[in-house]
């Protein structure tokens, strides 16, 4: 291992806190970094320079502002979370990868796969859950709330994964832990519901 532990515990706050905010949102996390990095706010590895690059900025922005959008539009929202889910997974692991950039590569992979499809994963599988219970009830009127949300959650992670990484990780596990006590919550007023 290259780094010291303080580093390397700081790139693992930010590997986990960046994969909880591509929970929220896929294209908006590596859009954030690639903007932070252009205005070197941030320092990426050499092999993770490209999400500076004017291109690949430009696309993330398109993708992140038609995903946005997507989610305010009520029922489409519900389609987009599954059809999301395998790009946000990814979208986790590999900003889990660029963050951990400088460790050994196996203990970097592993280390990002266990954020990406583990953190993204749960954050993801969560917010369907969420927004499905919420379509239920609200006839899919409430879901643009939940959007916006998600979106704060998102950008409010992305900075400080960024810059205060620990804080990043206690509010992802205060995020998993509250979404946990609202699905039962809801769960629980469906089930009254259907009596």
């Amino acid at each position: 291992m290259i780094m010291d532990l303080w580093t390397f515990i700081a790139a693992v706050c930010l590997a986990f806190g960046l994969s909880a905010a591509c929970g929220f949102r896929a294209f908006l996390p590596p859009l954030l970094i690639g903007i932070f990095s252009r205005a070197e706010l941030i320092t990426l590895g050499e092999s993770w320079q490209w999400f500076s690059s004017d291109l690949a900025i430009a696309l993330l922005a398109i993708a992140a502002l038609l995903e946005i959008c997507a989610y305010f539009i009520p029922w489409l929202d519900n389609l987009l979370d599954i059809l999301a889910t395998p790009s946000a997974i990814t979208a986790g692991t590999i900003l889990s990868c660029a963050s951990l950039d400088g460790i050994t590569p196996s203990l970097q992979w592993i280390l990002a796969i266990i954020a990406g499809v583990g953190v993204t994963g749960s954050i993801q599988l969560s917010t369907i859950v969420i927004r499905g219970l919420s379509t239920t009830f609200t006839g899919g009127i409430g879901n643009p709330i939940f959007t916006l949300i998600e979106d704060v959650l998102s950008i409010l992670l992305i900075i400080l994964a960024s810059f205060i990484p620990i804080l990043a990780v206690v509010l992802a596990i205060a995020i998993i832990l509250s979404m946990r006590v609202i699905i039962k919550r809801l769960r629980r007023k469906k089930r009254l519901k259907d009596v």
